[in-house]
């Protein structure tokens, strides 16, 4: 039952934070296309006139923090046959920078050093969470290896989007980088619901 409890509240969490980009980026002040190839994810958390949305895109950040942490250790700690202690600390730092993405917002001199750090964070937090949880289960079988792949992955676009952020294309990179947990947060959601 927590099994199946954990998995429809990661999907939830998930779904709601892709619903919530496409929709945010629906309204801001660019086209949807653009929006997603030359706008930041942090941009439509800004509020300000050029993301009349910000709230949404701000509670899908604190949601999908509060998903992790409250699924990882309510119940996803049971999977993890080794380095448990690393598992809480890079889940607790993971969710602490996405909620800290959600609550304090980029484009002000004064927080923006903050936001810098919650996306640092969540994004190199998280990938390496991905690859530590796949080295650490009981089995490494095919959910292992896709986490995998997603943690490397992420991590390679993070390293792309860090030496380039002057770059027009890096929010394509910071994209790839931070769907990667959203992508496993679905994929966990649908295996434990099975269950």
């Amino acid at each position: 039952m927590k099994s199946r409890v954990v998995g429809f509240v990661f999907l939830i969490g998930s779904a709601y934070y892709v619903l919530a980009e496409a929709i945010s980026a629906t309204f801001f002040k660019a086209s949807f296309v653009n929006t997603y190839l030359f706008h930041t994810i942090s941009e439509l958390g800004i509020p300000n006139g050029n993301s009349p949305l910000f709230w949404l895109m701000n509670s899908a950040f604190i949601l999908i923090g509060l998903t992790l942490i409250f699924c990882n250790y309510y119940r996803f700690k049971d999977y993890i046959a080794r380095n448990k202690i690393l598992f809480y600390i890079f889940t607790l730092i993971t969710s602490m920078g996405v909620i800290i993405v959600g609550l304090i917002h980029g484009g002000n001199p004064l927080t923006s050093g903050y936001h810098t750090v919650g996306a640092i964070m969540a994004i190199l937090g998280g990938n390496l969470l991905l690859i530590l949880i796949s080295r650490s289960m009981a089995e490494f079988k095919i959910y292992q290896m896709r986490t995998l792949i997603l943690g490397v992955f992420g991590l390679i676009a993070f390293g792309i989007m860090f030496f380039n952020v002057t770059s027009i294309y890096m929010p394509i990179f910071e994209r790839l980088s931070v769907y990667t947990l959203i992508i496993w947060c679905f994929l966990t959601g649908a295996y434990l619901a099975k269950i």
